[in-house]
């Protein structure tokens, strides 16, 4: 997340990851969970109007050695109102062989839309600033706008697919693609992913799968622990502990 670290918040460009818990389609209950880590993509589904989720995950990742680097990253949304949601991303503590401290800051506004009971499309523009320490920090202001489709095909079987330009602001824009599913049953899931970026003004060609397991010990509550093979030469290899919380309403 370089240009060697495939995690959201150390790329600066990340948006989110795709819903990789056990309840599919956009939940009715405003108090539970939809995580959009660990994956590399989002889903199309938005939390509450008024409540809050927060994700928070650590990781260590490299190309060379997996210990190259390690980082523990945030990702604060709210909901705005029925399908609006904004997220607040960054990563309050990296290490790198360029740096340590935290990394840029970012913006994410995600807007969905539901075409019919198993099927949503959303659009998310986001933004990263150059708030980070030296060595984390792309040193400028990127944006993105990425396009999701998510899909419920049966009640234990939900699919994510991405694509949308990144890094736009330096030179060629990094075209994202990904496609992910994931398969749960009781509290249990497993989620798979393929991602990929072209190269462009902010780095090279990166592109991995990734595989997690998922627990929901509670509605409100996700933990999340799985890894990244990076496919390509500079897509570095990961393994990441997360967590992810609703914690409720913060305002009417």
């Amino acid at each position: 997340m370089r240009r060697t670290r495939p995690h959201r918040p150390l790329r600066h460009l990340w948006l989110a990851l795709l819903w990789p818990g056990a309840l599919g389609a956009q939940a009715l209950d405003p108090r539970a969970v939809q995580p959009e880590r660990p994956t590399v993509a989002t889903h199309a589904y938005a939390v509450a109007p008024g409540f809050a989720e927060l994700e928070q995950g650590v990781a260590i990742r490299g190309v060379r050695s997996i210990d190259e680097a390690t980082s523990w990253d945030l990702n604060l949304k709210v909901g705005l109102a029925p399908g609006w949601q904004l997220g607040v991303s960054g990563t309050a503590y990296g290490r790198t062989p360029d740096g340590t401290g935290v990394g840029d800051i970012g913006f994410a506004l995600k807007w969905r839309a539901d075409l019919s009971r198993t099927v949503a499309v959303a659009v998310v523009p986001g933004v990263t600033v150059p708030t980070g320490s030296a060595g984390l920090s792309a040193g400028r202001t990127l944006g993105a706008a990425v396009g999701v489709l998510s899909a419920d095909f049966s009640t234990s079987w939900h699919a994510d697919v991405n694509l949308g330009p990144t890094g736009i602001g330096v030179g060629a824009p990094q075209w994202f693609g990904s496609a992910g599913s994931t398969w749960s049953r009781g509290r249990g899931a497993l989620t798979v992913e393929l991602f990929g970026f072209t190269a462009g003004g902010v780095g090279p060609v990166q592109s991995g799968a990734l595989v997690a397991l998922l627990i929901t010990p509670a509605e409100w509550v996700v933990v999340d622990a799985g890894g990244v093979w990076g496919m390509a030469v500079e897509t570095p290899d990961q393994v990441f502990l997360g967590l992810t919380t609703n914690l409720g309403r913060i305002f009417k």
